[in-house]
């Protein structure tokens, strides 16, 4: 229901000489506690990014992938933009890319953890 809504537009942009940074939104209607974001999954122009160079950052805090597993006292409410930042030296050049963004949430009254994926394509300029 949400899925076309989790990358926010216009929103990629290099993030210095460290690497890059896209916007996304929680796929779900309610707020969730980050603990219960079980994974988020992220590739540009098909290729995969891994997990332990994205960071997640919200309300102006950052943590890792592993991080959110643990962290039972800050939330990512509905319609909220937080950032995935991604380790890569030089960033990404300027020009249109495809981007993806897979979120796997712990819904509690669901008995499996969906997995909601968004593709767009995306400007970053020079």
């Amino acid at each position: 229901m949400y899925d076309k809504h989790i990358i926010y537009p216009d929103s990629l942009r290099n993030d210095g000489s460290a690497g890059w940074r896209v916007g996304v939104r929680l796929p779900y209607y309610r707020g969730q506690v980050l603990s219960a974001v079980e994974d988020i999954a992220l590739t540009v122009d098909g290729e995969q990014v891994a997990r332990a160079d994205l960071r997640f950052t919200v309300r102006g805090k950052t943590w890792t992938l592993d991080e959110l597993e643990t962290t039972y006292d800050e939330r990512w409410e509905f319609g909220e933009v937080a950032e995935l930042s991604v380790r890569r030296p030089g960033g990404l050049a300027p020009g249109r890319h495809t981007v993806t963004a897979a979120v796997q949430l712990r819904i509690s009254y669901l008995p499996w953890s969906p997995v909601t994926s968004c593709t767009t394509e995306l400007a970053l300029g020079a």
